[in-house]
């Protein structure tokens, strides 16, 4: 068989960065020649993380044939500039879903549908499905998410330990990450909750053969020894995995540790070094920045770092490709009006408000944008973003003092934003079954879209081209009955679809840099290939006069991207 299968599992506690982990090792791979794929297994019982709140599940990460998954794939793409789909990540909910699904069609001829071998067989299916196809990958990364111990996990813990046997020893190798901590009141590593870990996975029937160690610092060789000889497995297939200053430095701590060799030998592939350069220099842009900027984010969901994931790694990029470190300023936009805006947001070169849904913040938004376009602060409007941007245009520049969306407002008399029927109804008749199989993403445009790119204008220097594609995630669209007064008044409709009917791009031409997109341009943007809006957005925020106090909110939470 031509593809290889790795499969990562967890132990101890969650959050320990088996993503990150599973992006690097293909990274690595990538380097020495191979092609990679990269799978993620959700235990949870949603079909998607579509509805979920962003609170709980973080980002909500949409591929180009319109699928909601896991923020995981955000890593996979920006480690290996290999686009994912709807393949590339599947939950319990989409699993059940399909077996009772052959169930009522009498897929399985009247006989007692179980969990072993239905349940197994639709999982062991959708692993095997990455190999279909003549592009078949040579190595495929299946990360199983949760830990080791979960009740939901297990159907997907037995359909690996059964594809171990169906591929052969040769063709299959398992990671288990597990935390190593380090006390610091005893002055040691602790191997204990490792030892446990792998004796919870190894009672399932799964025997790791390679340890991967999350930890502060690094592990001593004593300490391997340790844990190769309580969890059966070689001294040198024990690794460390440790925190690091910039994600993107793993990849090649990975590679000093020996851990793309090891990999290589056990599972036979070509024996090829490993190209890092550019990873070399890319760890270096991002650990010595010129000059540093400081960048406002205005939203509801800035307590939780996770949900606006993608959106800080654009940053992060941008930031590299201008030779800029990146501060985060989180501001809350359910705290912010007119009156606290000055105060919120002093020092900030630039302004950035991002999507979401609902009505809770988006008055905020909306005042933090009228703060950004009247002193000239440099803006970038993503999804509800650039609504908001529409909405405070329409209000206190073209006088429509009531504009609103209708998401928001279905009695105001102008709704600049508002759900395009005509544009729907087109789409429950014609569009594929995958844009309609849930009844809260029915009514959405998910996936990639192209948009047309007008000259002469600030997205057009950005782009350098004329068609674009982009990635969308939003159900309410600008209204074109009011696009010929707001056009009149000076805003710029630099992106539109191909027909002209719907509006993706408006920006302000006289503003150092205004632009809103009704896409999510930071589900594209790559360590090596920057995206080019974030990249004229930070260029901007970095000449800002506003940025030159270096100044931070009083009171509010500010970090480093990385």
């Amino acid at each position: 068989m031509k593809t290889k299968y790795i499969f990562v599992t967890g132990g101890v506690l969650s959050s320990l960065g088996k993503g990150l982990a599973s992006a690097s090792l293909g990274a690595l791979l990538q380097t020495r020649g191979l092609s990679v794929t990269i799978q993620k297994l959700d235990p949870y019982i949603n079909v998607d993380p579509g509805t979920m709140n962003p609170f709980q599940h973080g980002e909500v990460f949409v591929t180009d044939d319109g699928a909601e998954t896991d923020l995981d794939l955000g890593h996979y793409e920006r480690y290996l500039n290999v686009p994912m789909s709807r393949k590339n990540n599947t939950t319990s909910g989409a699993i059940y879903n399909s077996v009772i699904a052959k169930e009522r069609r009498g897929d399985y001829l009247g006989g007692t549908v179980q969990v072993i071998p239905h349940v197994t067989d639709e999982i062991k299916a959708t692993v095997l499905s990455l190999a279909e196809g003549d592009n078949a990958p040579d190595v495929a990364i299946v990360e199983i998410g949760g830990t080791v111990g979960d009740i939901e996990g297990l159907p997907f813990l037995e359909a690996i330990r059964q594809l171990r046997s169906d591929l052969g020893r040769d063709n299959c190798l398992n990671i288990h990450l597990t935390l190593v901590p380090y006390l610091r009141s005893a002055g040691e590593h602790k191997t204990k909750p490792t030892q446990h870990s792998v004796k919870e996975l190894l009672s399932i029937g799964i025997q790791p053969d390679i340890i991967l160690c999350r930890c502060e610092r690094s592990i001593s060789e004593e300490m391997r020894r340790k844990i190769a000889l309580f969890c059966n497995v070689d001294q040198d297939a024990v690794f460390a995995d440790v925190d690091v200053e910039n994600i993107y430095e793993v990849p090649l701590k990975f590679y000093e540790e020996g851990f793309d060799q090891k990999v290589a030998i056990m599972l036979r592939l070509p024996a090829r070094n490993a190209h890092l350069e550019v990873w070399k220099k890319l760890a270096r842009d991002c650990a010595e920045p010129a000059g540093r900027v400081s960048i406002a984010i205005v939203g509801k969901y800035v307590e939780l770092k996770e949900a606006y994931k993608s959106l800080h790694e654009a940053l992060n990029h941008a930031g590299v490709a201008n030779s800029a470190g990146v501060d985060l300023v989180y501001v809350n936009s359910e705290t912010v009006d007119d009156l606290s805006a000055p105060a919120a947001l002093k020092g900030c070169g630039g302004i950035l408000v991002p999507g979401g849904f609902g009505y809770r913040g988006v008055e905020g938004k909306i005042a933090a944008i009228r703060y950004a376009r009247e002193k000239n602060v440099p803006f970038l409007g993503i999804c509800l973003g650039m609504q908001c941007a529409v909405i405070e245009f329409a209000r206190h520049v073209a006088g429509l003092d009531d504009a609103n969306s209708e998401e928001f407002n279905s009695l105001c008399e102008h709704k600049v934003i508002y759900l395009m029927t005509e544009w729907y109804d087109f789409r429950t008749k014609n569009l594929e079954k995958r844009d309609l199989e849930s009844d809260k993403g029915g009514s959405m445009r998910l996936g990639a879209y192209p948009c047309k790119i007008l000259p002469d204008t600030k997205a057009f220097v950005a782009y350098k081209k004329t068609l674009v594609e982009e990635r969308h995630r939003h159900r309410y669209e600008f209204n074109n009955a009011y696009k010929e007064l707001l056009s009149e008044k000076g805003m710029i409709f630099s992106g539109v679809s191909p027909d002209d009917s719907l509006v993706e791009i408006m920006e302000l031409p006289d503003h150092p840099w205004f632009v809103g997109c009704q896409f999510h341009p930071e589900f594209k943007s790559r360590p090596m290939e920057v995206h080019p809006l974030f990249r004229d957005f930070i260029r901007a925020a970095k000449n800002s006069p506003g940025d030159r106090t270096r100044g931070k909110p009083d009171g509010r939470r500010s970090e480093t991207s990385s």
